[in-house]
């Protein structure tokens, strides 16, 4: 079975989203914790510019993104399914509403002053408009009615003692419910949502249960040494209902279309409906492999 390295680091939600799947599939994996803030040098090698949290390696194929690491978990151990009884369509859907508490939350912390300045400064950069932490501060009334009508709706959902958000298997549904309120749980300032909430509570310790898996700490330098040894495994494959018309050897740039917009440039190797992949070649990690979902993504010609 091949080497998962996870780029990551503690504190983050979507780290912690794809964690708790490690977790859920019983899987091992090496564990890299990452700067929180820029520069992320070793990081950025890898990826070719792409700085969000988290990214998995596997060799010199590197994936961008929950949605297509997800994708690659399953692949790379299909049982326990992340998409029990052909649930995928509904399982988005469920996990946009989920994730939709996300923004709320860093709008919390914002004007909480959870964030250090380095942070805050860092992540202005990620946003094509920045953001205003006075304003953040004013929209907290609306911050904290939006996320208890998303809890209390949870709360509804779970009330028939069902064991999982869309009955009685876990799937993708769950972890991507799961991670901002596990960290809206974990901060003083919000923790206390949870108080009334308890079919909420006994889900997220349900989630919680499934563990991490089996992480090993590593290096990003033996991270780099990997993906130089290693040398891609994804084969070319053309997508012939690209309705852009996108080909093979296409050299284009992909970025995150909401914020982090920093591109990646290279040569498309693999397409489908949901996920890009683009080779690309770098001095200290050689020839590597970027993959990409195509869902919240901008993807034009390069230059």
């Amino acid at each position: 079975m091949s080497e998962l390295i996870l780029h990551h680091y503690d504190i983050s939600p979507y780290a912690e989203k794809i964690r708790a799947i490690l977790g859920y599939k019983r899987l091992a994996w090496r564990s890299v914790h990452i700067p929180i803030v820029m520069p992320k040098p070793d990081l950025t090698a890898l990826t070719g510019g792409y700085r969000l949290t988290p990214v998995l390696q596997v060799g010199a194929d590197i994936y961008c993104d929950t949605k297509v690491i997800a994708r690659r978990l399953e692949r790379e151990r299909p049982e326990p399914s992340l998409h029990p009884r052909g649930t995928a369509a509904l399982e988005r859907a469920v996990s946009l509403w989920g994730e939709g508490i996300f923004l709320p939350l860093v709008t919390l912390g914002l004007a909480s002053g959870v964030f250090p300045q380095e942070f805050i400064e860092d992540r202005k950069k990620m946003i094509p408009a920045g953001f205003d932490v006075e304003q953040a501060r004013v929209l907290v009334p609306s911050r904290l009615d939006h996320i208890r009508a998303n809890l209390d709706l949870l709360e509804r959902q779970l009330s028939d003692e069902r064991p999982f958000v869309l009955g009685d298997a876990c799937s993708l549904a769950d972890f991507s419910v799961y991670h901002p309120l596990w960290a809206m749980r974990r901060n003083l300032a919000s923790g206390a949502f949870f108080e009334p909430l308890a079919h909420v509570r006994a889900w997220l310790d349900r989630i919680a249960a499934f563990g991490h898996g089996t992480p090993e700490e590593t290096s990003s330098a033996d991270a780099i040494r990997s993906a130089r040894e290693s040398g891609p495994t994804t084969g070319s494959v053309e997508d012939p209902a690209d309705p852009s018309g996108r080909r093979v050897g296409d050299r284009v740039r992909i970025f995150p279309e909401a914020y982090g917009r920093d591109p990646v440039v290279g040569e498309l190797v693999f397409a489908d409906a949901h996920e890009i992949a683009l080779r690309r070649h770098d001095e200290r990690v050689g020839e590597v492999v970027v993959h990409f979902p195509k869902e919240g993504m901008v993807i034009l010609p390069a230059p």
